[in-house]
């Protein structure tokens, strides 16, 4: 491959938002599997992936788990490199709690409707009509917003989060106002609520999963505090992406449907092949919209030509980073208790 060719590639990455390099011969297969190894070996990467991600990257990760999960990792390892198979937001965390380390990603496109609908000038236009109030902000979302929050919330440690901070001070939530809905039930908290939530987890329909339940009623229903308030009304138990997977492996229960992004079924498989899992149905029969795109966009062939040419990087100015740690590091001391 010319150095041309790879400097074409790389000036298409804010456009693509991965390396596109159509005259290389990339491995496949298990050939693939042993070349992705081989560099992590060689660049002492660390390969961290959330469970949504397709199941063949879960695979072959060294950390998979949920947001709070994977901020711990990011701030504790030693790697020179930290592969991140998530979205865009969870990557600018690992940078903004690794200024020192380099951060890749596989495709930069690879983003969230929660973030993308949240600004940080829009959580400033909030705290002006509410003085007062602490914002607490949901780890789905940019630097930017994450730099004007008080603190942020994964769903592991929300509810833990938000009985912590003081009574006397009223709570912006943003971005996804169904978790915060929620939490606002769980706590009595009342809140201040940012109009945003997932595209994944608002699809989800309860017409039909009310169907599936009386189809299957030896099934448990679970759900994400994502979604809707209709659907979480219909549901057994409901927790963060951790809870569910650990409430399907330890339950009694031999039938769930799983109302969450459907990634994370690849792991529940894994911890319990016994037991039978459904996803829940969504609104629009013709499509299988209860699995998020942006976390698909990362395939092995991108992680492969990502940890290969170190880019797309993650790069953060350092004020803007320096403020948005203020509230991660501030959610990571208050969630030492959560496992």
């Amino acid at each position: 491959m010319s150095t041309e060719t790879l400097e074409k590639a790389k000036s298409a990455i804010p456009v693509r938002g991965f390396l596109d390099i159509k005259d290389l011969v990339i491995p496949q297969g298990e050939e693939l599997v042993k070349a992705i190894l081989k560099l992590k070996e060689e660049k002492n990467a660390v390969i961290l992936a959330h469970y949504y991600q397709p199941g063949e990257i879960q695979d072959i990760a060294d950390f998979l788990g949920d947001s709070l999960q994977l901020a711990r990792q990011a701030k504790d390892t030693n790697a020179d490199m930290i592969v991140f198979c998530g979205v865009h937001f969870m990557a600018e965390a690992a940078k903004i709690l690794n200024p020192t380390k380099k951060v890749v990603l596989p495709d930069t496109m690879a983003g969230c409707s929660l973030a993308d609908g949240c600004s940080g000038e829009g959580l400033r236009k909030m705290r002006e009509q509410h003085p007062n109030a602490l914002i607490a902000t949901y780890i789905n979302c940019n630097a930017e917003t994450k730099a004007e929050s008080d603190i942020i919330v994964t769903s592991s440690n929300a509810e833990t989060v938000i009985e912590a901070l003081p009574k006397d001070r009223p709570i912006i939530f943003a971005p996804d106002k169904n978790l915060g809905r929620y939490l606002s039930q769980k706590t009595g908290r009342d809140m201040i609520l940012w109009d945003g939530s997932c595209i994944v987890h608002e699809a989800f329909s309860m017409e039909r999963i009310a169907q599936q339940l009386a189809d299957n009623p030896d099934a448990k229903l679970i759900a994400h505090p994502e979604s809707e308030e209709s659907v979480l009304k219909l549901a057994h138990f409901i927790g963060s992406t951790s809870a569910l997977l650990n409430y399907v492996e330890k339950e009694d229960c031999q039938k769930f449907i799983i109302a969450t992004e459907e990634g994370i079924l690849h792991e529940m498989r894994k911890r319990a092949p016994h037991k039978e899992l459904i996803p829940a149905l969504v609104f629009d029969e013709s499509c299988n919209c209860s699995e998020c795109f942006y976390m698909k966009r990362n395939t092995m062939e991108k992680l492969y030509l990502c940890m290969k040419y170190e880019l797309p990087e993650i790069l953060i100015d350092e004020e803007l980073r320096l403020r948005a740690l203020k509230p991660i590091e501030a959610m990571l001391d208050l969630s030492k208790s959560i496992k």
